[in-house]
């Protein structure tokens, strides 16, 4: 029950849930209905959830028939048990989603994490994506496989049994827990923070609050894909993608010239005053970029 002080700020939002199976994980997604429309399929970032596209799809669902499914591991899905969480296990979610619910050929939206995963998923099936709009999430993992094998399964086995033990943060109220997200994301207005906090968040049987993700996300598998082999990937893509940034976002500072330059049908643009999350922080303008983008032939 959310707490009396704290109100959704989408208030038109009706979705409804349902479960898909993925390795026999129960997964969730959000059916925004308006079947008959074209499928867009939305993909949320590391530590996030489905919830985090209330607002984008707010303002498309009478255009596109949208389905926002959380990750393994993230908002309301099932969380792995005697497993790693890693790009392929992720990209074969996406992958059982489309195939289950006849998505294809689907236009893709996906942040940080999640794009990396839908930019893996259209090389693996170019034919089965029309579009992609990718927010700061073309990036690769460049150190797979440059350290030897015995290093990279050492610190795989150290940092596994170190998030073994590590407990989830609690939070004394929802309040609390708001406050924590408001201050890690400086850029959210206060009515978004209250909003994902409300929805990535579950309370203990204590009464106190903690963050629905699984710690062992932090931990991704030791064996998968090089970063030349995601660019090959890359390279098989078809689909035209727009990449976006924010001007100040951690991520954008952090990579190294144009990531357009990695693909044959891709242009990038940065938003100004957006970090990370540029569809929080400028909605309106990635609306209508994404408008713009996704009504060109």
């Amino acid at each position: 029950m959310p707490h009396p002080d704290i109100h959704l700020s989408v208030s038109k939002a009706s979705p409804t849930s349902h479960s898909y199976f993925s390795q026999r994980l129960r997964l969730h997604y959000l059916d925004w209905g308006n079947e008959e429309a074209p499928p867009l399929l939305l993909v949320h970032g590391s530590r996030d959830h489905c919830h985090n596209w209330d607002w984008v799809a707010q303002e498309l669902r009478d255009e596109y028939h949208i389905i926002a499914p959380d990750f393994r591991g993230h908002g309301d899905s099932e969380w792995v048990i005697g497993s790693a969480y890693g790009h392929t296990e992720y990209v074969y979610d996406i992958a059982q989603l489309i195939h289950q619910q006849h998505l294809a050929p689907v236009t893709i939206i996906a942040h940080s994490l999640g794009g990396g995963v839908a930019l893996r998923y259209a090389g693996v099936y170019p034919e089965n994506v029309s579009k992609m709009i990718v927010i700061e999430g073309a990036s690769g993992w460049p150190h797979r496989g440059s350290e030897p094998v015995h290093e990279r399964m050492r610190n795989w086995i150290e940092s596994t049994r170190k998030v073994s033990g590590r407990i989830p943060k609690r939070y004394a109220s929802l309040e609390d827990a708001y406050r924590r997200m408001h201050d890690a994301n400086s850029h959210l207005r206060a009515d978004q923070a209250r909003h994902l906090t409300i929805h990535g968040s579950n309370q203990n049987e204590d009464g106190t609050y903690s963050w629905k993700f699984d710690n062992y996300m932090h931990v991704m598998s030791p064996f998968d894909m090089t970063f030349a082999e995601t660019k090959e990937l890359w390279a098989r893509i078809t689909a035209p993608i727009l990449l976006v940034s924010g001007s100040e976002s951690w991520a954008r500072h952090a990579s190294d010239g144009d990531p357009s330059k990695g693909f044959s049908n891709a242009r990038h643009v940065t938003i100004d005053d957006a970090g990370h999350w540029v569809h929080h922080d400028q909605l309106d303008r990635f609306l209508a970029l994404t408008r713009e983008f996704l009504a060109q032939d």
